[in-house]
């Protein structure tokens, strides 16, 4: 190592040495070294430095905020990129100069990364409108309110529609989680000004703080999560988090609420972990508490598995789950990555194919190898039925669906057509991928309806969080949980116009839910792990009796 970067090493590693300990300066750790370094290109040896090293903006430095005691605050720098350099061109001269190995899996997930990149380069995070201390504090209660203890109902967080959808990325130890934070979050368009990144345990320390220093002066009655969020948003609309995790019960009371105000003020969030979100505060106290943020993290970000698994086929698998909303630019990405991945490219590149049904042709857009990828209006938009479908589910054993919109009362035949295709998907066990509009406990009911049949059970007193509802995964129950819904409510809501109608969109979310796990997706793929071409051969066979009963 030449002289002048080991100088620059050695001065690096002091001002670490000092953050640790608890030294207080101004700037982000060793901020200092980064300017030298990327300022001056002539020092020899830097890039293979700079690899070796973890970034220093994102510990945490010293702040102090007027009218409370200080407390430790977050790592935000303010943020250019004048090369408008993305994480693929990151990717691509890092593999140029054999500092990575080119890899497909990786290279898939460094593609979901660009795809949030580019939707940043347009994204503008509207201003942050601080709440007053007044606003925050509850409504008083009347006094027969008071003599029934009824608590207020809880005020629904508005998330701007235009908030691109993050990315929450879990692996194993070695996957890669530090490299690929670091190439998203060095290369952030220049449009975002002001970014911030550090530790979620470091995070949440200080966001505890600060909750204390709010309750001491101003009442422990006042909903501080929204006034910290505030704060914390005015210093970067893109907020990274290391090492997301949930450990304690003081997190997982306040995690849901801080993290949804945090995205109601525009603030785009990307995170690591170690586990899945299924997997957080797995056995904690309370944990069914939780189970809101989990759903939180699942539908408002992008979650994408690190560790490369592969079938028999050597084909990576897609980085995500078979569903994506919203109908972003990540959105074509996601249905040409699942597509490839149940074609066969190789042997039987994509093309056009013709079916015919009682002397009718069923056109498929593009076919590969036993997999079909249709949009929503070439499939279900047409004039098309069960025999239809069935006929495809001979032929095919994987379908990705494109462009799948919300359907209101105003869309109930081809609620009832979609429906029909699932059912179809179900029965011959075939692999369905959606991108989709809204998200999945959304697709027959907007938020209206859902309102309004909410509104009618609460007339009616048939609202219970404690009731079952009939036919939907322990993860759709909680969502409708949470949105204060449940399926006796909605199956008597006026939104229906008969029994069977209710009962078929009952069964299309259960069914919906269970395709979408990963026992489903894996399932006769051959994966090595779960017996290889054995468990595929034995899977073809349950298929092949299915198209004899199915003719």
């Amino acid at each position: 190592m030449p002289p002048s970067v080991l100088f620059l090493a050695l001065r690096h590693a002091l001002n670490e040495l000092r953050a640790s300990a608890g030294s207080r300066f101004s700037g982000t750790r060793c901020s200092k070294c980064l300017r030298t370094f990327r300022s001056d290109a002539k020092v020899n040896g830097f890039n293979d430095y700079v690899a070796r090293r973890r970034p220093a903006s994102r510990e945490p430095h010293w702040t102090s905020r007027p009218g409370l005691r200080p407390v430790r605050g977050l790592a935000t720098v303010q943020h250019s990129n004048p090369d408008m350099r993305g994480p693929l061109d990151e990717y691509d001269e890092r593999v140029h100069s054999r500092q990575l190995r080119d890899d497909d899996h990786q290279r898939g997930i460094v593609q979901s990364l660009q795809d949030l990149h580019d939707m940043l380069k347009d994204y503008h995070a509207p201003k942050v409108v601080h709440p007053t201390i007044e606003s925050l504090k509850p409504p008083p209660r009347s006094l027969f309110g008071s003599l029934f203890h009824r608590e207020p109902a809880r005020r629904r967080t508005q998330i701007p529609a235009n908030l691109p959808k993050g990315l929450y990325m879990y692996g194993d130890v070695g996957s890669g989680k530090t490299m690929l934070m670091d190439m998203f979050y060095d290369t952030l368009p220049h449009n975002i000004t002001s970014k911030t990144r550090i530790h979620f345990h470091n995070f949440m320390q200080d966001v505890h703080k600060r909750l204390h220093a709010i309750k001491m002066e101003h009442g422990s009655d006042l909903d501080a999560i929204r006034y910290v969020a505030a704060d914390i948003a005015e210093k970067g609309s893109v907020l990274c988090f290391d090492e997301f995790q949930c450990t304690d019960v003081a997190d997982a009371m306040i995690l849901r609420s801080l993290l949804e105000a945090l995205m109601s003020h525009g603030v785009v969030l990307v995170t690591t972990s170690n586990r899945h979100p299924n997997d957080l505060y797995r056995n904690g106290i309370q944990r069914e508490s939780f189970i809101p943020c989990i759903n939180l993290l699942k539908t408002s970000l992008r979650v994408l598995n690190l560790d490369s698994t592969t079938d028999y086929r050597k084909i990576p698998r897609p980085p995500s789950g078979v569903y994506h909303h919203p109908l972003d630019k990540a959105a074509v990405t996601h249905a040409n990555n699942w597509f490839r991945f149940f074609g066969d490219f190789k042997k039987d590149p994509p093309h056009t194919a013709t079916h015919q049904v009682w002397g009718r042709n069923i056109e498929v857009p593009k076919a590969s190898g036993d997999a079909a990828m249709f949009t929503f209006d070439e499939l279900i938009g047409k004039a098309t039925g069960a025999a239809d479908y069935i006929e495809l589910c001979r032929t095919y054993h994987g379908f990705v669906i494109t462009g799948v919109p919300g359907m209101t009362y105003r869309e109930r035949d081809l609620a009832r057509r979609f429906i029909t295709f699932i059912d179809a998907v179900y029965e011959s066990r075939a692999k369905l991928v959606l991108t989709t509009a809204v998200p999945l406990f959304q697709l027959f009911m907007s938020h209206e309806e859902i309102d309004n049949a909410l509104e009618d059970g609460r007339k009616s007193g048939s609202v219970k969080h404690a009731e079952d509802h009939e036919g939907v995964d322990d993860v759709m129950r909680q969502m409708m949980d949470d949105l204060g819904m449940n399926m006796s409510v909605l199956k008597n809501s006026s939104m229906f116009t008969g029994d069977e109608e209710r009962f078929a969109f009952s069964r299309a979310l259960s069914r919906l839910s269970e395709m979408g796990s990963q026992e489903w997706v894996e399932r006769g793929l051959g994966m090595e792990h779960r017996g290889g071409l054995g468990e595929r051969e034995g899977w073809q066979r349950v298929r092949s009796r299915w198209r004899e009963d199915s003719m």
